[in-house]
């Protein structure tokens, strides 16, 4: 008897390989947000084979699998003695929201069990990662947001300590903040915390790892992490410029004891005890070991190497957007984030031709981040600098060049009036799930349309709505791209 042909099975890889098309490019240079290209042959197949060779190793219970503690001790070394003092210990977390989630965690549970805090409050500059709301949302904390300098766009010192009341549990400062790059006070900031008696966190998901060699390569840094007098914990993303694969981050402490809030356990159930140092319980250890081999691969002169690229190609950008009339750069760039604002005749930053460079930009093959005005900081376009960047600042500005120059000549960016008319008698507490999608449907957001080839219109329509309606908005247009 014959035997029986296999079924036949679908080419999985050869699909795969189709979706990731319609994709912006990962590798490259383009793409100037999200992604971390260092430029460096054989690192992405170092990383992915590392990532093999532990993809099946729970790392839930390092007794069981003794190289998860091996892996993240050795990788936590590495990142303390970047940015830490000593004493200080760490945990290897899924990114920086995770790493951002545990220190307001820790903060809090320190604050009940050392003062009897209760209804705990973060005092965050304006400029704070949304990670931070995520966290107090998530923790049941309220958010006190201060303003920022601006002109420097810097946290405010003085602001920051008006702010500090018996509730506070975290005080936090960037290196440096993602929306504008530049580098907050540290030291006064930790200061005014240390004097409160509070806990201080410097998010350094982004500068982290940058910065040191930064400083390394010729640049004047000043002091930001774990040496710096009432910094108690930090947070750096080595998926950022430490060009790990995602998602791959650290968050460290002063010491073993305050560490000791960030960990959860349970034992009054039947069955194994469980202690999670994470938020995640059961997780693949393939993403400690990707970051830990390409930490130890890299050697602290390439990695200075690799900041000096960096840092050339923010110069060369930096002089070359100060040449185009009608464009600004907003505060002081300090780690490979940059951001640029468009200003109309009389200097005011003008959305409507940030919107149009961002979708002008993007037709000629280039992802700039646009982001929208809040309060007195103006709209801007985003840009993250890697080392791929180096080679294609040139290209970029001759690009930008000539999109500014389209974008100023296109109609303004503004919501049609009557969806700006409907928007405006729209409650969030009471909008239905259908006139919700209703809207989205009348902007060109609806779930069989696709995300549309031109941002503009939408941007500027979520632009004038009011915060909530626009987090609503989102979050219904979010959910609609998840629909089986």
């Amino acid at each position: 008897m014959p035997t029986p042909e296999p079924p036949a099975r679908p080419d999985v890889l050869k699909e795969l390989a189709a979706l990731r098309e319609a994709d912006a490019p990962t590798r490259g240079g383009r793409t100037f947000a999200y992604v971390y290209d260092p430029a460096v042959e054989g690192l992405d197949a170092l990383a992915a084979d590392a990532y093999r060779a532990f993809a099946d190793v729970n790392a839930l219970d390092m007794t069981v699998f003794p190289s998860v503690a091996r892996l993240e001790n050795d990788l936590v070394a590495r990142v303390a003695a970047h940015l830490g003092a000593p004493g200080c210990q760490g945990t290897f977390t899924s990114g920086g929201t995770e790493s951002i989630l545990l220190a307001v965690k820790t903060a809090r549970d320190h604050a009940r069990a050392t003062r009897g805090v209760r209804a705990g409050e973060l005092v965050l500059p304006a400029t704070a990662h949304a990670a931070f709301h995520k966290a107090a949302h998530y923790l049941g904390l309220t958010s006190v947001t201060v303003p920022v300098d601006p002109e420097t766009y810097r946290a405010d010192p003085a602001a920051t300590a008006r702010a500090l009341t018996p509730d506070t549990v975290l005080v936090v400062a960037s290196a440096p903040s993602y929306a504008h790059g530049v580098l907050d006070p540290v030291a006064e900031i930790a200061a005014l915390a240390a004097e409160a008696g509070v806990l201080c966190h410097v998010d350094a998901c982004v500068g982290g790892w940058l910065l040191p060699f930064l400083r390394r390569a010729g640049r004047e840094v000043p002091d930001f992490g774990l040496t710096v007098p009432g910094v108690t914990s930090l947070s750096v993303d080595l998926h950022k410029y430490g060009y790990a694969d995602k998602g791959a981050s650290v968050v460290l402490y002063r010491d073993a004891a305050l560490r000791r809030h960030q960990y959860f356990a349970h034992a009054d159930w039947p069955g194994y005890p469980v202690v999670n140092p994470t938020v995640q319980g059961t997780k693949s250890a393939g993403l400690l070991a990707q970051a830990w081999a390409v930490l130890r691969y890299l050697t602290d002169e390439e990695y200075t190497a690799l900041a000096a690229r960096v840092a050339d190609a923010e110069t060369r950008l930096l002089t070359g957007l100060a040449a185009l009339d009608g464009l600004r750069v907003l505060g002081t760039p300090a780690a490979g984030l940059v951001a640029v604002t468009a200003t109309g005749p009389d200097g005011t930053p003008d959305l409507s031709t940030v919107l149009h460079l961002a979708d002008e930009m993007r037709a000629r093959g280039w992802y700039l981040q646009p982001q929208l005005a809040h309060g007195a900081l103006p709209p801007n376009l985003h840009l993250t600098l890697t080392p791929a960047t180096a080679d294609r600042v040139d290209a970029l500005l001759a690009d930008l060049t000539t999109a500014l120059a389209t974008a100023r000549t296109l109609p303004p960016a503004t919501p049609a009036p009557d969806l700006a008319a409907l928007a405006a008698t729209l409650d969030p507490d009471t909008l239905t799930d259908e006139e919700a999608a209703a809207v989205l449907t009348y902007a060109g957001l609806g779930p069989d349309t696709g995300t549309p080839d031109r941002m503009a219109p939408v941007l500027a329509l979520l632009a004038a709505l009011p915060t909530r309606l626009k987090e609503r908005l989102l979050t219904e247009y979010i959910g609609s791209l998840f629909q089986i």
